[in-house]
């Protein structure tokens, strides 16, 4: 129970009482597709009573960004900074470490709040869909706290170090249970598929860039992966 009020309490602001130890997540984070499955559910619910997907749409995307906190956002928008820098290894890491909010965020941001939008809104399941592309972008965050090299210290370096190599396997079979939501089969391969890609191409870019992978590029993956899956499904 302290695990996974662990990995709610870090992924979540959900008022979820005392405060446990990270560790307690560290040492289990290929369970981030289970803080999928809550957050998909937690935003659902009061979407599946809009009738308008229109505005369905809007207010999902607005409650994942307020039960998240804008955690994984602000790690997108840090991305889109150090993606478009311009210079060399140490500009574009210090573009994407820094405080400052450039052309890059807002652009990455933009884009990315587009696809997601125009993916759920033409939908024929919204509900299956945020909950597919939750678990899903919860899945790439397994996959690079495993397999992306930290390039300084920070979150992703203590919880890389607690991560072993098989932990995305254990969260790919988490993300089974996708399978019995009503959507059918071509398109659940589908969402399998960009999961799985899109952290892989993450890290390929983030290690040529920025020499690794740090906690920003773990959060901008949620986001990335999320939208791209919720438009793959819907596109099949």
């Amino acid at each position: 129970m302290k695990t996974l009020l662990s990995l709610l309490q870090f992924t979540t602001i959900l008022p979820l009482g005392k405060a446990q130890d990270l560790e307690h997540f560290a040492r289990h984070s290929y369970l981030y597709p289970v803080a999928g499955y809550v957050i998909g559910a937690l935003v659902a619910l009061p979407v599946f009573f809009i009738t308008n997907a229109t505005i369905a749409a809007a207010v999902a995307i607005a409650l994942l960004i307020l039960i998240t906190g804008a955690h994984h956002f602000d790690g997108l928008m840090d991305f889109g900074d150090g993606l478009m820098a311009h210079g060399d290894r140490e500009k574009r890491v210090r573009a994407l470490t820094d405080r400052n909010v450039g052309a890059g965020a807002v652009a990455l941001a933009i884009i990315t709040t587009l696809l997601l939008f125009a993916g759920l809104q033409e939908s024929t399941s919204i509900i299956s869909a945020l909950i597919i592309g939750e678990v899903c972008g919860k899945f790439s965050m397994a996959f690079l706290t495993a397999y992306g090299t930290p390039f300084h210290e920070g979150m992703q370096s203590y919880l890389h170090g607690f991560s072993r190599s098989y932990f995305p396997a254990i969260s790919f079979l988490l993300c089974l249970p996708l399978i019995f939501l009503p959507i059918a089969p071509v398109k659940i391969f589908g969402a399998f598929l960009l999961m799985i890609l899109c952290p892989v191409l993450l890290l390929a870019v983030s290690q040529r860039l920025f020499g690794g992978v740090n906690g920003d590029v773990v959060g901008a993956s949620n986001e990335i992966t999320r939208a791209l899956v919720i438009v793959g499904i819907v596109l099949l």
